[in-house]
């Protein structure tokens, strides 16, 4: 089994930044996809970013290319998401997830997920 377990959201006022980190564990990660997601009240989830776990190729949506940045530590282990210039429209619940094929942008492409985290920015 894997385990997903995400940390780092809170409040932060636009144009700051947050990092989210997801602590992996239960399975090697060698050949996985793994991305963030992220979905608002009354809305569906959306793709954020993705990276592969070995090769480090990394993928953005369009809304947060330039702001956001998809990296992991060297023991891969830790998946990260640096948010910076954060909008109120950045707001959502943020979640790390496993990919075990497909396309990457969608979330059914993801077969473990962790709990969430909040992300607020205010205006």
């Amino acid at each position: 089994q894997v385990q997903l377990v995400e940390s780092g959201g809170g409040l932060v006022q636009a144009g700051g930044s947050l990092r989210l980190s997801c602590a992996a564990s239960g399975r090697a990660f060698s050949y996985y996809v793994m991305g963030w997601f992220r979905q608002a009240p009354g809305k569906e989830r959306e793709f954020v970013a993705a990276i592969t776990w070995s090769g480090g190729s990394s993928f953005y949506a369009d809304s947060v290319k330039g702001r956001f940045t998809i990296s992991s530590d060297n023991a891969k282990t830790t998946l990260y998401l640096q948010m910076n210039s954060l909008k109120p429209e950045d707001t959502a619940v943020y979640s790390c997830a496993v990919s075990i094929g497909g396309n990457y942008r969608h979330p059914r492409a993801y077969a473990y997920w962790g709990q969430g985290t909040q992300v607020t920015v205010s205006s």
